[in-house]
């Protein structure tokens, strides 16, 4: 029986079996045996093809990781649990932003307390112009989903929907840049999930509860573990089915118009920049 996780690993990480056998220091035929005939490597040729495919051992071999050892893994990838999100510190939120060189994937309804930090946005924008690619998925303020959220929250109707259209205005300056990426998307959200390389927060979502006031982990991923990787997925899943307008694209009363620049700023910028080209 063909390991088809193993194949389709390969397959996304565009790497053949001479370029694993090459990087792993083993012959081609061995890699292309662990594939075919769904061969188990070696630990240290798990956990070093586990780190070059980016996914976990328990995944890509389930029979390898005893139960036992994926429950203690799964333990070790908690690095902090919180009671409430407000309690988390500063200091890490800084942390996580300032020492992200790959990724950075926000998974949110609102999101707001993020922009609350004046530091956030421009950051944003010094990572992205570094080579960070940074995904943003809010939800959109029309949606059912979002519309049942505020209500489960206790705030109101209509409440989180205006909560998200107002931050959105706090992320026009990004609108243009390279590397930024935003979406809304319409799913009922069980976790907020905010990943910085290798590192995550899950704010758990809790009935009658705002997202502040409800607990937190903070996940560091290891190559033989799952529970990092439980979390990426969903945000995965979800940014799928995100929407992304067309550039330009304007939406009546929907959240994509609040983050295009006013016309009168529109039409100011390309005064100045004809301006410059044609002094």
């Amino acid at each position: 029986m063909a390991n088809e996780r193993l194949r389709d690993a390969l397959l996304q990480a565009g790497l053949t079996t001479e370029d694993v056998a090459t990087k792993l220091g083993v012959d081609a035929k061995t890699v292309e045996r662990w594939m075919t005939k769904d061969r188990t490597p070696y630990p240290k040729f798990r956990h070093a093809l586990s780190t070059l495919l980016g996914a976990a051992e328990s995944y890509l071999w389930p029979a390898a990781v005893p139960p036992e050892r994926q429950a203690t893994i799964a333990a070790s990838e908690i690095v902090g649990v919180y009671p409430h999100r407000n309690a988390i510190p500063h200091e890490l939120w800084d942390r996580l932003l300032d020492a992200a060189t790959d990724r950075i994937d926000v998974l949110v309804h609102a999101g707001q307390f993020l922009v609350e930090r004046p530091a956030f946005v421009p950051t944003l924008a010094e990572k992205a112009a570094a080579g960070v690619n940074a995904r943003i998925n809010f939800g959109d303020p029309a949606s059912r989903a979002v519309s049942l959220r505020s209500e489960e929250e206790q705030l109101g109707k209509g409440v989180l929907g205006a909560r998200i259209k107002y931050g959105l205005v706090a992320y026009r300056p990004l609108l243009d840049t390279p590397g930024v990426e935003f979406r809304f998307h319409k799913t009922t959200l069980y976790n907020s999930i905010f990943r910085f390389d290798t590192e995550m927060i899950v704010n758990m979502h809790v009935y009658g509860a705002p997202g502040a006031h409800a607990p937190a982990l903070h996940l560091r991923k290891l190559g033989a573990g799952d529970l990092y990787d439980t979390y990426a997925k969903s945000f995965t899943s979800t940014c799928g089915r995100c929407r992304s307008p067309p550039h330009g694209e304007r939406l009546s009363g929907g959240p994509h118009r609040l983050l295009q620049r006013p016309r009168r700023a529109q039409a100011q910028q390309h005064r100045h920049r004809r301006q410059r080209l044609h002094p």
